[in-house]
């Protein structure tokens, strides 16, 4: 009997500590459904605690790659994630007008979640012009919203609807903010700015420091559900439940001495344990 399944290719840097990153991508497409394949922007040297150093990958290796999975791989979405300056932006868009995946889903990775910078000063204007019009849906964080938006940053709930209208005049079809930033509020919701309208989509939030990765791992998670036929609001809600749900599994993990993973597997896990 042959089996299918969507084809997702992320492009992102690879991350050392495999918590986020090319890594954490691989593995939450695989636990929702997808085959992933990769395209790798940038070498980091990281851990649990930061990233102290950052290797971008040339732009023909860039080039090579993405020829190398579009002339062969039934690619049914794109996620997006660390691109790191602005040539390896016009790179990927020229790639993306040419092949035109069916959906693209684009994380604007500016600054990792302990604030080290990744993505260059002067790649936001590309970054800006050349991907976020071609993307289906963009996934910033409250620091990544308020910089494209030229906002200031809102460090309560109340104050995210300020963002709101700086982002509906990004030239993207929607957006999904997160919110797992407002670290003192005691939930945790993200909002869908789609179609002129805003939808938020609520959960409690676990007090856990293993939080790296989460960004990226909700961002492949939405793009292999939109690659599976799910409408956008459905396939934010599935997402948004399983990163909940992978962090909640991963509350307890010890990897690392600083913000530690999420489990991405925890589905495999609870069937392990139930048949133990």
């Amino acid at each position: 009997m042959h089996s299918t399944k969507p084809v997702i290719l992320t492009i992102a840097g690879s991350d050392s500590s495999g918590g986020a990153g090319i890594q954490a991508d691989i593995k939450a497409i695989s636990a929702t459904g997808g085959y992933a394949c990769s395209v790798i922007t940038a070498l980091t040297a990281q851990n649990t605690r930061g990233v102290s150093a950052v290797h971008p990958v040339p732009q023909q290796m860039i080039r090579d790659q993405l020829e190398a999975v579009f002339s062969d791989l039934p690619v049914a979405a794109v996620k997006v994630g660390m691109l790191g300056d602005a040539a390896t932006i016009r790179t990927l868009a020229e790639a993306l007008r040419r092949h035109g995946p069916a959906h693209l889903v684009v994380d604007p990775v500016m600054v990792s979640a302990n604030g080290d910078p990744l993505l260059a000063e002067e790649a936001v204007a590309a970054l800006c012009e050349e991907l976020l019009p071609l993307a289906e849906v963009i996934t910033p964080n409250l620091p990544e919203a308020a910089r494209l938006a030229n906002c200031a940053l809102p460090t309560r709930l109340a104050e995210v609807e300020s963002l709101f209208a700086g982002l509906a005049e990004l030239h993207c079809a929607a957006v999904l903010l997160k919110g797992g930033f407002l670290q003192r509020e005691p939930r945790s919701p993200d909002w869908l700015l789609s179609g002129g309208e805003v939808r938020c989509f609520d959960a409690p939030r676990v007090m856990t420091p293993n939080t790296h990765g989460t960004g990226c791992t909700l961002s492949a998670a939405l793009a292999c559900y939109l690659a599976q036929g799910l409408p956008l609001e459905l396939a934010v809600a599935s997402a948004k439940h399983y990163i909940d749900r992978a962090i909640a599994a991963g509350a307890g993990l010890r990897v690392g001495h600083g913000r530690g993973p999420v489990e991405h597997f925890f589905r495999g896990l609870a069937s392990a344990e139930g048949s133990a």
